[in-house]
């Protein structure tokens, strides 16, 4: 488990203050009926057990259901001519170099983002995992290191945002390792999670992570809960991550308001929350730098946690602590060699 922040509301806020002056996918008869039924016993055999573990839970202690939020430290490691943005696309000459406007919107995320999260993470106990651009975290050292020193997970997001599922398997093997280096060097912790760019990862991407020690990874949508896969022979951590409730995609994508994103994972947590009574059950949440960060966001997201924190057996959790869990836990899924 992570060490726990403990530090006085004072010396968070003069903490925070001192920060950031220094941050700027027929047949019929008895075929079928075979089919049918061997159809069902592999299902089975795959669904997760009812009976809880010893503590009382599906988790440890008495943990009912797992919340893992994602931070992404971003700002500093986008294209330099307008992506991912909500300015529309523009042809850029040659002379100029980058996109002033989006660079503004993305550099609101380490002036003002992800400080105003780890303030509300802090108010709250809730320790959270940040996917890091490695150059985002070069760019602002002083925000990378606070992350960590408040006690959070800092994982890796590669060094740029690049297509690595276009890249040979050496050049995307370099690509990883450059991405470890980068935030390690900067905040002296060495990620064991990773998030591709979009989640894109190509055909080695699974096979380099297990290559270069990784623990886990989080591109795929396909559970609401960790499960353990074969890469190169040896066990793998899948933490699934979420598009449902991800901010990027309702507020920006979909244009969601505020409220609007709030009953949206209010409702989630409802229902994950009731089905963690018969198995394991892990919700993901995404906050984005530069859309989360904003005043309003923030607002919702303490609303949420205050909502969920009522309920009992709710515990925020690090994406490695999650993974570590489902590691040595006998009751997690475990699936087939992924290609």
């Amino acid at each position: 488990m992570s060490t726990e922040n403990t530090g006085a509301s004072t010396d968070v806020h003069s903490s925070r203050r001192k920060f950031l002056v220094q941050a700027g996918a027929a047949a019929g008869g008895m075929a079928a009926m075979a089919l049918t039924a061997q159809a069902k016993t592999a299902v089975a055999a795959r669904m997760p057990s009812a009976t809880p573990t010893a503590e009382g839970s599906f988790w440890s202690g008495d943990t009912r259901l797992a919340i893992s939020i994602s931070m992404q430290f971003e700002a500093g490691g986008q294209p330099p001519k307008g992506t991912d943005s909500p300015f529309p696309k523009v042809d850029f000459p040659a002379s100029v170099p980058s996109d002033p406007a989006t660079n503004t919107w993305f550099a609101y995320g380490y002036r003002e983002g992800i400080p105003r999260m780890l303030d509300l993470w802090d108010r709250h106990g809730v320790k959270v995992t940040s996917h890091m651009i490695g150059e985002a975290a070069k760019r602002h050292p002083e925000l990378a290191r606070e992350i960590v020193a408040r006690g959070h997970e800092a994982a890796a997001h590669g060094p740029q945002w690049r297509s690595q599922y276009a890249m040979t398997r050496e050049e995307e093997k370099q690509f990883i390792a450059e991405g470890v280096r980068m935030v390690e060097e900067v905040t002296g912790q060495r990620p064991t999670g990773y998030n591709a760019n979009w989640l894109r990862r190509g055909p080695h991407t699974l096979s380099l992570l297990q290559e270069l020690g990784f623990l886990y990874h989080i591109d795929d949508l396909s559970r609401d809960e960790p499960f353990v896969e074969q890469v190169n022979g040896k066990d793998f951590v899948v933490v699934p991550y979420t598009l449902r409730n991800n901010d990027i995609l309702l507020i920006e994508g979909r244009n969601y308001s505020p409220d609007q994103f709030l009953g949206q994972i209010k409702r989630d947590f409802d229902e994950l929350y009731r089905e963690a009574g018969t198995r394991r059950r892990m919700m993901s949440i995404s906050a984005h730098d530069r859309i989360s960060g904003s005043p309003q966001m923030v607002s919702v997201w303490d609303e949420f946690i205050r909502y969920v924190k009522a309920r009992p057996g709710v515990a925020f959790m690090r994406k490695d602590e999650i993974a570590s869990f489902a590691l040595k836990s006998p009751q997690t899924l475990r699936e087939g060699e992924t290609i």
